[in-house]
């Protein structure tokens, strides 16, 4: 992020800084008890599409799976960005529900955070690249992989995911 700005407004910050994000549960409580403050946008220009895949996600065996692919082509930030003027790169990142009700529902208000703006931001890695990155809002990026934060099996994630969107006013 630019000079003068707080490196841990935003858990994307955290999670480049090797710390690693907070857990879903950290998450939740410290929405519930309003120690996140809201945060302006800054997610750049990108697209949002979906496709069910033929396969189930572990721990949903008799569901398929909902693959989410959000694009974001390299840019030039603007006055909503950390760093206005500078370049940054893009991003292309494939997120994963279960195609049942509860998934779908998801789904939709994934849409929805997407159209607010919610869901991706621009941030500063190690290496001093800004770059498109998921913002404070908790996706499954890994189809499977118990001892990964971002895959499944996690029997509480879709409802703990409504609860983080519901916070956040997407509902």
């Amino acid at each position: 992020m630019g000079s003068g700005q707080s490196s841990d407004k935003f858990h994307c910050n955290r999670y480049l800084n090797g710390q690693g994000p907070p857990s879903l549960v950290q998450q939740v409580n410290e929405e519930v008890n309003g120690k996140n403050k809201p945060f302006h946008s800054c997610q750049p220009q990108g697209k949002m599409t979906w496709v069910i895949l033929q396969k189930d996600l572990r721990g949903f065996p008799d569901d398929n799976t909902l693959q989410i692919n959000y694009i974001f082509p390299d840019g030039i930030q603007t006055e909503k960005h950390p760093n206005p003027g500078q370049a940054f790169a893009g991003q292309r990142l494939c997120a994963y529900l279960p195609d049942n009700r509860e998934g779908r529902k998801v789904l939709k208000l994934l849409e929805k955070a997407f159209n607010q703006q919610l869901l991706f931001t621009i941030a500063t890695n190690k290496s001093g690249e800004d770059k498109v990155t998921p913002s404070s809002i908790p996706l499954k990026t890994q189809p499977e992989g118990e001892s990964i934060v971002n895959g499944y099996p996690d029997t509480g994630y879709l409802k703990t995911l409504e609860k983080i969107l519901k916070n956040k006013g997407i509902k």
